[in-house]
């Protein structure tokens, strides 16, 4: 059981207390670099981190400067975090995939004097920020591959601030203890910004105390031990990953291991096993897609006994859930299909170690959730945002149904307004938006926060989030229409990556949807399918074939809800492109920008309620350097057959 925090730590302090309590040989970091994993001890970790803080401190970076900080999950990164901290700035992570635009925004907005920065990549996207803008002083680099004829005098190596901060240590020995000593748990532990679905992305200015008190209740609640192993892949900009990967490892004593590149991410996840383990379900929707396709190649005897045992893992689980009596025998074969099936599979997945997994972000479909419980992975959903310091509800391990997001926990408080929004309050609610009052003011009244979301606890007590509150609305005849909530149900498909659906004062629903191009095209090749490209692909008459039997199959499922029967879909295309971050369709976490993908494919919707067979469409799409072309289609409009109610 880890003890309660004291009332004055904050995260420096917190490591100097895991370098002094652990061992020499206990890892606290480490990553894979050139097929080889690279371990850091707790004291390793932080003399990195007190060299490169000395080091900054020379360069003048001062108690209340901003830094920001870009690239894929390195240990340099997470030091660089610490060592901002040290010296009471605040670190700004952005995410490593955002254009020159959306990085200067960020760094423009939030003030920030230093960059420090993984690789060549990310040096080129912030080079011509740093002429336009009057903050941003020095760009710090960690990987020099590429970088050599460079020549800018405020671009400077991370290696070589750690050696100035060795010079600055020697003649200032007592200046970093002083600052680290003077830190306060109302200090800002990191500015996180929204993803911005609905305007420019905002600040959300969140204090050491919102998260080591959040992190003390979780480690309690969710029996977390200090030997647990997280993967650190997910973005460095995103709440979740600085909560998981670097908050609640330093008050755990987590070991966080860093994979070489996102291409080897589930090759690394299976060497290191983790135990601890936070995914979206689009991961786990791509992970059950490659289980599936990969099980089509296979000889008919495994095929045979994975369904078969698939089917068994199911039953059992319903009967978990209370949706079904669970039989003598299928406790017999599951014990069988443990040693033949599951346990095989949990091991070639990486899944073997894990004691507690989470999903949030979007809703999971039944079927996935049921299926990695059923195969023995403690999957469960949680609900959260950043301006909570991630954690609203999770559900207990011992009562976890596929359809909500568990009961509040129990240090949150949750209510809800008259039309249904959640509210919360509790110790994880954020500062406020950064340089934003007005829309801070707007967020938290008497002390609670607006979540945007419409939601009620049912009969367990479970929170049950329906849909965004400005999203839910009307088709023409007064049908209840939830956008979101279609969309989810479209996504459990795995041939269906994005969706949007419309009929917001319309006659009837229709969707717009991205096909998923693995598994559409693994789908295309078996049945000697030839395409050049996703457009191609994508207008194929087989896969529109293909895309209406998920469309009747969502819509079986919406004709036996009394509520949404009415809001069945009743026309679709298929969209020529893939909706894309750089194209500003999507966020960098994925969500949906609807307002502006409206407006921008607003003739294709108009089409959708005519009696148009097709329509041409061009639409421009953005390179992550900044270069632009555009892509002309002609894009097929097809009607879904709807069954009788």
């Amino acid at each position: 059981m880890t003890s309660a925090p004291d009332s004055d730590v904050t995260f420096p302090r917190l490591y100097v207390r895991n370098a002094e309590k652990y061992p020499d040989k206990r890892i606290a970091i480490r990553e894979k670099d050139f097929g080889i994993w690279q371990s850091y001890t707790w004291k390793d970790s932080l003399r990195h981190a007190q060299e490169l803080a000395n080091g900054l401190a020379d360069l003048g970076l001062r108690r209340g400067d901003k830094v920001a900080i870009v690239g894929d999950n390195r240990p340099q990164l997470y030091w660089a975090i610490l060592a901002t901290q040290c010296l009471g700035g605040v670190p700004v992570p952005l995410y490593q995939d955002a254009i020159e635009k959306e990085m200067q925004y960020v760094v423009d907005h939030s003030e920030a004097r230093f960059a420090i920065v993984e690789d060549q990549e990310q040096v080129d996207k912030l080079l011509p920020i740093k002429e336009q803008s009057p903050h941003l002083e020095y760009i710090i680099y960690d990987d020099p591959r590429g970088l050599k004829g460079y020549s800018e005098s405020y671009l400077l190596s991370y290696v070589d601030v750690q050696e100035r901060g060795r010079r600055f240590a020697s003649k200032n020995p007592d200046y970093l203890p002083q600052m680290v000593s003077e830190g306060s748990p109302d200090d800002l532990a990191v500015i996180c910004y929204t993803s911005g679905t609905t305007g420019m992305p905002k600040g959300v200015m969140l204090s050491h105390r919102n998260f080591i008190e959040t992190s003390y209740r979780i480690l309690e609640y969710e029996r977390l031990r200090d030997d647990e192993q997280v993967l650190a892949y997910l973005p460095m900009a995103w709440v979740g990953d600085f909560f998981l990967s670097y908050a609640l490892s330093i008050i755990g004593g987590f070991t966080v291991n860093c994979p070489e590149s996102g291409a080897t991410v589930m090759q690394d996840m299976r060497e290191i096993g983790p135990t601890y383990f936070f995914a979206p379900p689009r991961i786990w929707e791509n992970i059950l897609t490659n289980v599936m396709i990969r099980m089509e190649d296979a000889a008919w005897i495994k095929r045979y006994l994975f369904h078969f045992f698939l089917a068994v893992a199911s039953r059992i689980q319903n009967g978990a859930n209370g949706n079904a009596l669970r039989r003598p025998l299928d406790l017999l074969l599951y014990q069988l299909g443990r040693v033949l099936v599951y346990g095989p599979l949990r091991d070639n997945l990486g899944l073997r170690k894990i004691r507690t997994a989470y999903t949030a972000g979007e809703a999971i479909g039944p079927e996935l959730f049921t299926f990695f419980r059923s195969i023995g992975v403690n999957l469960k959903q949680i609900y959260g945002m950043t301006e909570a310091s991630v954690f609203v509800s999770v559900q207990p391990h011992d009562d976890v149904m596929p359809d909500t997001v568990g009961p509040p926990l129990p240090w949150v408080g949750v209510r809800f307004s008259d039309e249904g929004e959640v509210l919360f309050n509790g110790p994880g609610v954020f500062q406020g938006y950064y340089k934003n009052s007005e829309a801070t003011q707007e967020t938290i009244v008497d002390g609670w926060v607006k979540t945007g979301d419409v939601g009620f606890l049912d009969q367990n007590g479970h929170l049950k989030i329906i849909d965004r509150m400005k999203d839910v609305g009307q088709l023409s005849d007064g049908t209840m229409f939830a956008p979101k909530y279609l969309e989810n149900k479209l996504k459990f498909s795995p041939y269906i990556k994005e969706a949007m659906t419309v009929g917001q004062d319309r006659p009837y629903v229709s969707a717009l949807v991205n096909i998923d191009m693995e598994a559409v095209g693994n789908w295309a090749e078996k049945r000697n399918l030839m395409y050049t490209s996703y457009t191609d692909l994508a207008q194929k008459p087989q896969v529109y074939e293909l895309i209406h039997g998920e469309m009747v199959r969502v819509n079986g499922m919406l004709a036996q809800d009394e509520q949404l029967s009415g809001a069945r879909i009743k026309k679709f295309l298929i969209l020529h492109k893939e909706l894309d971050p750089d194209d500003e369709e999507i966020t960098r976490t994925r969500k949906l920008r609807r307002r502006f993908v409206t407006q921008k494919y607003e003739s294709l919707i108009d089409a959708l309620y005519t009696d148009a067979d097709s329509v041409g469409v061009e639409a421009k799409v953005t390179f992550e350097d900044g270069r632009t072309a555009s892509i002309k289609a002609d894009v097929t409009l097809q009607s879904v057959q709807m069954a009788q109610v």
